[in-house]
């Protein structure tokens, strides 16, 4: 059958000039809005059904609108559909279609609804669909990370602050904070998922309809959990829309802090770790460069996604109850965020498995800066030496290794006795990187078998 369908406006007898070409092109969303197609159909079977169990449409009338719903979609994933501007959106053009396959019936699919409830529909569930994309990539990207944190928990690193040496830790304890950061944002999308999930079909254009429809039964077969109480509310209301964007905002921040970390360690001043291959780019002009391209964009991509946050939150800030022309705005940055964390996702869940930490390094770099200064101070409180006394002492000794270039560690016990006569041989017990991160054993604490118990927790956590 050949699918050349109707390409006249379908528009109000209201107008008596039809709309210039440039206007008609400017507020034509078909160019991004067609990517709900599968949800702006599945949306327009549930209500076929509901309007005819209502008895508004009878069973011959259902099955050729579903007949003719499932060969739009067909023509549609086999690229063979035709999409029109003059059809505005998604909604009229495959109504357009389906009018033009079955008759008069295509044109009866609209009773009892606007296109406001309807694209506030299609937004749900396609927002609803792409959380249940991402919870799997984001789980992919968790298990990776236990992985790692595993293999490398014994591995001793420095840890910073102000990127400053500040006390030794292990590989494996860092990358379960990294793992903690993506399980508060699988929790922010899971709650998230909760409010995307309301369904406000039947709302119609802001006032609800005349017609007898029973929305429970619609939402059940769409799967929605609840549905909306105000109608007003129910066409207008883009905050889950927004809220996703914060998660996404949100996540795209922390795999920023991912980035930046990934770039400072595989670069020659640190070489704490080898990025694969396959993850890296080289230079057009220098031939020793291995460029770490895929943090450097995810940490770029980063901003757009803050964009479109500002971008829908200042596009919902001065509307008017109820639908506006504005929301159409709503789609392309929304639409982008959910590209943006996809391939971002997709990017890092295959890249942290195959990460190689360079251990020799990091252990030697622990051992730079005096990252146990603290473990010494501590040791003198145990002697019976007052917090600042002891931290007065440690960094007189701290300045005497500036001086001659040793370790806490390196310094002979006589030398550590000239600072204080509390210290005996058993401080190096602690002056050892081994012994710092031992002695930290307690839950969310850096001993490695702290860490190998946290990996066991996440472990289960993932499996629940």
């Amino acid at each position: 059958m050949s699918n050349q369908h109707n390409q006249e406006k379908l528009s109000s007898a209201r107008f008596s000039e039809s709309t210039d070409a440039f206007v008609e092109a400017f507020t034509a969303s078909i160019q991004f809005d067609n990517r709900m197609y599968k949800q702006d159909i599945q949306g327009s079977i549930a209500h076929a059904k509901m309007l005819t169990k209502v008895g508004i449409l009878n069973d011959a009338e259902l099955n050729d609108i579903i007949n003719g719903l499932t060969q739009v979609q067909q023509e549609i994933e086999a690229g063979e559909f035709q999409w029109s501007i003059k059809q505005e959106d998604i909604h009229m053009n495959i109504e357009a279609r389906l009018t033009n396959l079955i008759g008069i019936t295509g044109k009866k699919l609209h009773t009892g609804r606007s296109r406001n409830d309807q694209v506030a529909t299609d937004i749900r569930l396609y927002i609803r669909d792409e959380i249940d994309a991402i919870l799997p990539e984001l789980k992919r990207l968790q298990t990776g990370l236990v992985e790692l944190a595993e293999r490398e928990a014994d591995t001793i690193m420095p840890g910073f602050t102000h990127l400053q040496t500040a006390q030794p830790v292990t590989f494996g304890h860092h990358m379960l904070a990294w793992f903690e950061m993506i399980k508060r944002d699988v929790e922010r999308l899971q709650d998230c998922r909760k409010r995307v999930n309301t369904m406000p079909l039947g709302s119609a254009a802001l006032a609800g309809t005349t017609y007898p429809i029973e929305r429970e039964y619609t939402a059940e077969l769409l799967g929605f959990e609840r549905i909306t109480e105000n109608s007003l509310d129910g066409v207008s209301d883009r905050d889950f829309a927004i809220e996703f964007t914060h998660f996404a905002a949100t996540l795209m921040m922390h795999l920023s802090r991912f980035s930046e970390e990934l770039v400072l360690w595989s670069s020659a001043q640190f070489q704490f770790i080898d990025l694969p291959d396959r993850f890296c780019t080289g230079s057009s002009i220098m031939p020793q460069k291995k460029n770490p391209d895929v943090p450097e964009l995810v940490r770029g991509k980063t901003g757009r996604v803050y964009g479109h946050l500002m971008s829908l939150l200042t596009l919902m800030k001065s509307q008017p109850l109820a639908y506006n022309k504005d929301n159409q705005e709503d789609k392309e940055p929304l639409f982008d965020t959910v590209d943006t964390v996809k391939g971002s996702l997709r990017a890092f869940a295959d890249m942290v498995p195959a990460i190689q930490v360079k251990r020799e390094i990091t252990y030697e770099a622990a051992k730079r800066g005096f990252s146990t200064a603290t473990d010494l101070a501590d040791y003198l409180v145990g002697k019976g030496l007052a917090f600042r006394d002891s931290h007065e002492v440690v960094g007189l000794a701290v300045a005497h290794g500036i001086k001659t270039g040793e370790d806490l560690s390196e310094m002979s016990l006589e030398t550590l006795q000239g600072f204080c006569d509390k210290i005996t041989d058993d401080v190096f017990e602690v002056l050892t990187l081994e012994g710092s991160v031992a002695a930290r054993n307690h839950l969310g604490g850096t001993a490695p078998n702290q860490v190998r118990a946290a990996v066991a927790r996440a472990k289960a956590y993932l499996a629940s």
